[in-house]
This record gives C-alpha cells, structure tokens and sequence, in this order.
C-alpha cells in the first residue's frame, strides 16, 4: 500500500512539472475576463431534455439555460467514454495526442490541464467531483486551488460495504456524508462563499458529477418520480433483417453482450426499469445547475459568468440493439451542451454547427481573454456562439475514435469522420464492413450506404481524409493497455444468434463471380 502511495505521488509530482513560461498564454485584445462555471454530468444523452420534447422528463434548469442562452444542436465527443472524453475536456486534445485511451490509465506525466492556464492568469480554481483518469488515485492535480474527488467512478451514497470509503478534499481524506450529486454542489457553493466571494478574484468552477453513471440510484426524494412512465423505445431496437439489413456483423453480435439488449450486463435486466431511474438520478444534476445559478444571480455575479452544461458522453437506451456508449452512433457520441454567457450570447440561439469536448478548454480560455495555446486540437465557439463566425469559417469535420478495450471485447477499434451531413465509421482489426450515413436524411442511422454506387466517391474521399488526418497527427497506430483478463466476453444461450457475412461479400467461385 505505501508502494502504491509513493507512486502515486511521483506520479502528481511529475504532472505538476511545468514551468511558468509554459503557461504564459497572449491575451485577446480587448477581451474583459468572465467568470466560468462548467458542469459536467455523465453519460447523459443528448436528447434527454425537456425542451427538446422528450415526452416526460423533467429538467427546467436545462431548459432555462436553452433558452437564457445557447442550445449547441451537434455537440459531440471525439471518444465516447469517460476517462478519454474528460482528458479531451480538460486538454483540448483529441485522444491519441493525450494518451489517455481507455477508463484506466492516467495522463501522460507533464500534461497540461487548461485550469492551469487560468490560474497563472489570476484566477481561483477548484474542482468537484469524478476524476477518473487513473481511478486508483483521488490525489490532487494540478491546475486548482480547491480540490474535491473520489477514487474511480465513486459512489451515489456512501457504501455500506467500505467502511473505509471516502472523499479526498485538499489531499485530506473526508468521509463522505450523503448523495453525491447534492454534496458536491454543496461543496462548490461553500467554496464560492467563503474563498471566492471574499478574494474578489476571478474564478473557475468545474463541477464534474457521478450523476449519471450506471448503476443509475436517484436521491431519496426523487426515487419512483417516474414509475409509471414508458421508456421511449427506438426503431432501430428491433431484432428484425430490416435493422440489420447493410450493418456490420459485430453490431449484431453485440446485441447479445455486456452491452445489448438481449443480455445487458449480463444480468436479467429490466432496460426500461434502468432508464426511468436513469431519468430520476437525472434531476438532481438539474438542481445543481439551478442552485449554481440560483447563487451567481443573488451574488451579483451572473451578468459576468460563463455558465455551460455538457454531458462527457452519450449513451444508447436500445439504439441498434445497444445499450452504454463507444460507438460512432449518435446517442454515443452525441451529448447535451447549453449555456449562457450575457452581454455576448443571446437568449434562445440554437448553433447548428459541430462542436466537441476539446473545444471546451478553448472556449473557457477565450472567455478569460487568454488565446489557444497551440497543443490543444479544439478551437473556441465563443464567437460562433455570438454570431460572430460564419458558418463556412466553422470546421468542417470532425474526428471520433475509439480504441478496442479487453473489459468490453465487443466493440472494435473505431475511426470515424462526422461532417454537418455525413458519417464515415471505419472500422479496425475486424473482418467486417464500414458504414456511411447520410445525417440529414437518416438521422436514426437505419441505411448503411456504404454500398451505394452513387456514394463511392464521397466514401473515397472521407476515407482518405480520416487517414489524413491519422497520419498528420502522427496517430495512424492503435496503442492499448495492459490486458489482464479476457473481459466481459459472455453470450445468452437463448440471446440472438450470431452474424451472417453481408451477401455483399459472399461469391460463387472467384472474386467476380
């Protein structure tokens, strides 16, 4: 165990191992300093909102923010997974460029966070919440001042069963007193009052929730909210020829896996029953944005603070057979991002154009008049997001990846390109077939056209600019971690059965014939 705590901390020591003149970043022109408060939950779905129509749940503080504010219609994530999509988050990087390629390694020693540049720049900083790069560690990182986390993926109540299990607040061990999602909000709020308010500084929040990460347990008072309520169900979860006409044979085959309909977590798991308390844990991430802002309006310092909300990834309540994330989809790559920034965003703006986890740090940085520093692969939509940047002047595509993970055998290495119409998916290290779909079109991803002769050239053209883009950024390798196990490779018995070859590769003699 002091093995483990020596190395830990070596491991923080060489984190922090930058000098001050890495962190010097030139300052935008004119720019007057905000505020930030970012709020993360997790595995929140893109379309899981009141606003956008959703037939019951229940979420006003998010829609208040869609309509105080910005609602970002193609918000995505270069990596749908926790640990991957965070470090994108808090280094502007895609995955191959930060290293962090699955839910248990650690940054890369001397990376640098984006808090850090706002710290050098005069601001106070403090974190709450999930970590989860490397989830044997809570230690501090670098770039804040306050520091609130738990190991790994933490817990919605304290465990019963760790009598040992607690919050890391400052390098101290705390233990953890109630629901999660309501103390961390606490935590900030306190952290607001007593340090932030009194210094006069500028500050950043970055609110980071367990919430809501499976298994889904609402607060107390929140618990059987939706009961009654019907999970809606998508087209495409169907285990019809029709669904899986043109689709890869590993989609499929996952449909009877860990992450499928037919043996969800290899339990007998109620899919409809785990959404609505997916939903009912969802309220209490509601209420901490509306506490945050609740506390910026009476402080006096709303008109100056930065507010967004943003989910780290997707998830597929039934798409295509699937539940959880990884994939290109879209419920998997997909997520919510609202915000409000007064006096430059205007109330109900819904931008249309994609943007993604690693134009958060950017963005955040342009709000503190500090410009990109040149390591980070996002850009800021701060001025998109005001109207100030043309569409055409807007990134055209936008890069996704996934590397294949021993714990979830099931779901392959993944490379795909999104445009504002199309999606290229293009797969790795399987005997199988890639996908194209036309957004605008099929937004549910129901006709694979990577068959369709009208297509061929658009295909050769996304497929060569994937590589492209691989092969500039130096990432046209797959690293993996360590394999310890086979992982969650079990199959159901009276599941769905395996894959047939797509008759578009079968042939009778030869490879014209």
């Amino acid at each position: 165990m002091r093995l483990i705590s020596l190395m830990c901390l070596l491991f923080c020591i060489l984190l922090t191992s930058v000098s001050a003149a890495d962190l010097k970043l030139e300052k935008i022109e004119g720019a007057k300093p905000k505020n930030v408060v970012f709020i993360l939950a997790d595995d929140h779905r893109y379309d899981v909102m009141g606003f956008l129509g959703h037939p019951w749940v229940e979420t006003p503080a998010m829609d208040a923010l869609a309509k105080d504010g910005v609602y970002f219609k193609n918000a995505m994530v270069t990596t749908s997974l926790c640990s991957p999509s965070r470090a994108s988050i808090l280094t502007g990087q895609y995955m191959h460029n930060h290293g962090v390629v699955d839910n248990n390694v650690s940054a890369k020693p001397g990376t640098i966070f984006f808090p850090q540049y706002l710290q050098d720049a005069g601001y106070k900083t403090g974190f709450f919440g999930k970590w989860h790069m490397g989830g044997h560690s809570d230690d501090p990182r670098p770039g804040f001042d306050k520091w609130i986390s738990f190991r790994g993926q933490g817990h919605y109540y304290p465990p019963e069963h760790l009598k040992k299990w607690s919050l890391n607040i400052d390098g101290k061990s705390v233990p953890q007193k109630g629901y999660i999602t309501d103390e961390l909000t606490d935590y900030a709020i306190e952290w607001l009052d007593d340090t932030v308010k009194p210094s006069g500084k500028p500050f950043f929040v970055y609110l980071s929730h367990k919430g809501v990460h499976g298994m889904f347990h609402p607060a107390k008072r929140h618990a059987g909210r939706y009961k009654d309520k019907s999970m809606p169900i998508p087209k495409t979860m169907e285990n019809t020829s029709e669904n899986y006409f043109n689709k890869p044979m590993w989609l499929k085959n996952q449909r009877n896996s860990w992450h499928g309909v037919d043996f969800a977590y290899h339990q007998d798991t109620d899919i409809e029953e785990h959404y609505r308390l997916y939903c009912e844990a969802l309220l209490s991430v509601d209420e901490s944005i509306a506490r945050v802002r609740k506390w910026l309006k009476e402080n006096g310092l709303a008109e100056n603070t930065l507010v967004m909300y943003m989910g780290d990834n997707g998830f597929q309540w039934g798409e295509h057979g699937l539940i959880d994330k990884r994939t290109a989809y879209e419920a998997s790559m997909r997520v919510p991002l609202v915000g409000v920034c007064p006096g430059l965003w205007k109330p109900g703006t819904v931008i249309n154009e994609v943007v993604a986890n690693i134009d958060i740090g950017p963005t955040i940085l342009a709000a503190a008049g500090l410009k990109t520093p040149p390591q980070m692969d996002g850009q800021s939509f701060l001025q998109l997001a005001a109207g100030k940047i043309p569409a055409k002047d807007w990134r055209q595509n936008i890069l996704y990846e996934y590397y294949w993970e021993y714990n979830f055998p099931q779901t392959p290495t993944t490379f795909a390109l999104r445009t504002p119409r199309y999606k290229f998916i293009q797969y790795h290290g399987i005997w199988d077939i890639d996908e194209l779909y036309d957004m605008e079109k099929d937004p549910h991803e129901e006709h694979n056209l990577i068959f369709d002769k009208d297509q061929q050239k658009r295909i050769q053209k996304m497929r060569a600019d994937l590589h492209a883009i691989l092969e500039k950024a130096d990432a046209d390798r797959v690293p993996f971690s360590h394999k310890r196990r086979m992982g969650a490779n079990l199959r159901l018995k009276s599941g769905s059965k395996p894959a047939d070859f797509n008759d578009k590769l079968m042939r009778e003699k030869d490879a014209k014939n």
